[in-house]
């Protein structure tokens, strides 16, 4: 089986955040590999990894980086994949350092970012760019979005049985 999606992040230490991506691609049956390496520390890898990602059937990264964030850029640069920046709470400004990282890209290098660990936000978005292709996901997605709206519908009718002296 080949993955269709790469979940990368820099350390594995980013795991706690990123296993919601993998998850939910998972529940979904969506071919998937999880990749740790480091935009600083092994460039030349993330390098060769992005610049092969065409080739090896890849049709959505989805990169998590903390701090500088410099990893999904630095993978956004080296394909034309689309990737979907994560940034990971983890230093003393909560993550927004690595939302801005990943959101203040060049022109012509783009970067989807999602919410600061946003993982199983990245995934959907992932699954929704490949239904654009895909029929199959395209069906499921309809029924997913459905499951959301009815989870509300039950919580609104839980809600109108909670009894307060107060409430009308």
């Amino acid at each position: 089986m080949q993955p269709r999606v790469s979940i990368i992040m820099g350390s594995t230490s980013d795991m706690p955040v990123m296993e919601k991506a993998a998850k939910f691609l998972d529940e979904w049956e969506i071919p998937f590999e999880l990749v740790a390496l480091s935009a600083h520390r092994t460039p030349a890898e993330v390098e060769q990894f992005a610049r092969t990602a065409v080739e090896r059937g890849i049709e959505v990264i989805i990169a998590g980086a903390g701090m500088a964030a410099a990893l999904p850029g630095v993978i956004a640069a080296n394909t034309t994949v689309p990737v979907i920046g994560v940034p990971i709470k983890g230093s003393v400004l909560d993550g927004v350092d690595a939302l801005y990282s990943i959101l203040q890209m060049p022109p012509g290098i783009p970067v989807a970012t999602v919410a600061i660990n946003g993982s199983m936000n990245a995934a959907i978005l992932a699954v929704q760019m490949m239904a654009l292709a895909d029929k199959t996901l395209a069906e499921k997605l309809v029924g997913y979005k459905e499951s959301l709206k009815q989870k509300i519908t039950k919580a609104n009718e839980e809600l109108s049985k909670v009894e307060f002296r107060f409430k009308v």
